[in-house]
């Protein structure tokens, strides 16, 4: 198959009938793999994927177990990477794996490496490690948001204006893209290399005086890393079960493989009323009576979820000067994305797959448990307290991140003075959130972070000669003496009945040595208050001024804001 133009190919009419334009019907990108198993080490992206994959899949498959998977030392030989970056990719994999049947989705931490990775899995991986991402958009009222976007940072003159975070922040005040504005990016994408994927997964057999390429069901099912029909794969629904050269068939007596040419010819027809409908929507959406963009200096929470689409993540946006709690009662499925929120608090006490958290500054967020992964992009000073298989942090500054995570945190892009500490809270359904979505509290690898390279190679960014190997700047361990337990109130937590009562992630001995102290100097500070004579007018004396101290303390820190909002819910 040829390598991808500019223009993709047309699509025949005669070898699949054109499909329906029902919003569950549609072909969706998985939005997962673009948004989440993105990794910027150079020797992932290949100026010509097809020259270089095909070998190497044909590599692969030689030295692969007899079910075609292969584990990290197999990877680190193949792409000539490290070990950490083979177990790295292991890693990412799993967590944007479409297949719940895979095995390496139900493999705990230390089982990744022993199960492995499918190769066509593991090439598709690979191919889209050529996509760009979308540049942040403008908002459509730069002036109304300016007062609570972040300030200008001191450490503003690394790679100068070409960084990403300071693109962010720069006066025309940019957003991230919007789910339609994505969506249709990665379908372009996907339109324009749909030929080039299919040669990776299709075997060659002999035709009529010419060799053929085929796709069998199981070489299909594969596509379902990239693309799915409708927003959650409709309901678990096989790939093939939607295509009609393979719907209906019998389990016991799999359907012949079909032409490859076949299946192009069915998928760009797809993608293409995909991206018509997408089309038709934001024509609908921009003559509209009415402007869904939420201005974030008037946020508050009734912006909560409000989106174009009835699909996708749940969105937090625009929160300022605020506090949120939200259940689990509260999504409307199980991903999460915050944006553009500032000087807030912000609590999410539930099981999730997915989060983003991205624009923000100022602000305290607790996600409960995610089972996936959690993307931490163009953030200042965020104090982010989450349980969760992994964490990656790009582009962020003057951030701390208390972590329960079974993965090492991955810090790429252009960070300066991130720290990070052990998980510090707990609210009572916490236990069972994390065995819902599978995370593990015997393991947390906080203090493991993984700092890759200084420029994202998948954003649309051009950048100066020579940063391209430079690698970012790491976090560093928050000082034992600084760490504290963090409370959440009763009225936050809800009247939900859970089974945890204290933090389940053991703490190593600094930190709860640490906390051990602080506890005496309490107690020891009580016990002199209580034994001091004082005379009756004394005591009040003191007890008003412990009350000023204590208000004054409210007030200059913004927690009194928190105290004010969360009480009148």
């Amino acid at each position: 198959m040829a390598e991808p133009t500019d223009q993709p190919p047309s699509p025949s009419s005669s070898s699949a009938t054109m499909p329906p334009n029902d919003p569950i019907s549609l072909i969706r990108p998985r939005r997962e793999p673009f948004e989440y198993g993105l990794l910027p080490i150079p020797k992932l992206v290949f100026s010509d994927p097809v020259q270089t994959l095909i070998p190497l899949k044909d590599k692969l498959l030689l030295h692969s177990s007899p079910s075609h998977r292969i584990n990290s030392a197999a990877i680190s030989e193949s792409l000539q990477i490290s070990l950490d970056h083979s177990r790295l990719v292991l890693d990412t994999i799993a967590s944007v794996l479409h297949s719940p049947s895979d095995p390496l989705l139900n493999a705990s931490p230390d089982e990744i490496d022993s199960v492995g990775v499918d190769v066509h899995d593991l090439i598709l991986f690979l191919y889209i490690h050529s996509y760009k991402r979308l540049l942040p958009r403008s908002h459509k009222d730069a002036a109304a948001v300016a007062d609570v976007w972040p300030s200008t940072s001191a450490f503003d003159g690394y790679l100068s204006a070409l960084s990403p975070l300071q693109l962010v922040r720069s006066n025309s005040r940019r957003l991230m893209p919007s789910q339609a504005d994505e969506e249709a990016h990665q379908l372009s994408y996907l339109q324009k290399h749909i030929s080039n994927i299919l040669s990776l997964l299709a075997e060659t057999v002999e035709g009529e005086g010419e060799e053929l390429l085929v796709l069998s069901v199981d070489r299909f099912e594969h596509l379902g890393f990239l693309v799915q029909f409708g927003d959650k794969g409709s309901d678990g629904i096989q790939l093939s079960q939607h295509a009609p050269f393979f719907a209906n068939s019998d389990p016991d007596m799999p359907a012949a493989p079909v032409p490859a040419a076949q299946v192009l010819d069915w998928i760009l027809q797809n993608i293409a009323s995909a991206l018509e409908q997408i089309s038709e929507r934001a024509s609908l959406k921009e003559n509209g009576p009415s402007d869904p963009d939420i201005a974030m200096a008037d946020a508050s929470t009734s912006s909560v979820n409000k989106t174009s689409f009835t699909r996708g993540p749940s969105y937090i946006e625009g929160i300022s000067k605020s506090s949120l709690v939200k259940q689990a009662s509260d999504l409307k499925g199980s991903s999460v994305k915050v944006l553009n929120c500032h000087e807030s608090v912000i609590y999410i006490l539930a099981p999730l797959r997915y989060a983003t958290i991205y624009g923000c500054s100022d602000t305290t967020i607790v996600l409960g448990a995610v089972g996936k992964a959690v993307r931490v992009e163009h953030c200042e000073r965020v104090h982010l307290v989450t349980v969760s298989k992994r964490v990656c942090i790009a582009n962020c500054r003057e951030c701390l991140f208390f972590l329960g995570v079974n993965q090492r945190p991955l810090i790429v892009g252009d960070n300066h003075k991130l720290q990070v500490a052990p998980y510090n809270t707990f609210y009572p359904q916490l236990g069972d959130h994390m065995s819902e979505v599978g995370l593990e509290a015997a393991l947390n690898r906080w203090d493991e972070p993984l700092a890759l390279g200084v420029v994202d190679p998948h954003d649309s960014l051009s950048h100066p000669a020579g940063v391209s190997d430079v690698q970012t700047e790491s976090a560093t361990c928050l000082d034992p003496d600084q760490f504290t337990n963090f409370l959440i109130p009763n009225w936050v937590s809800g009247e939900f009945l859970g089974s945890t009562h204290c933090n389940p992630f053991p703490l190593p001995e600094a930190y709860s040595a640490s906390l051990e102290r602080n506890q005496k100097t309490l107690e020891e500070v009580n016990q002199i208050l209580r034994e001091t004579p004082l005379e009756e007018n004394r005591k009040r004396e003191l007890s008003s001024a412990l009350h000023v101290y204590f208000k004054d303390w409210l007030y200059a820190s913004g927690n009194i804001r928190q105290l004010y909002c969360l009480q009148g819910e």
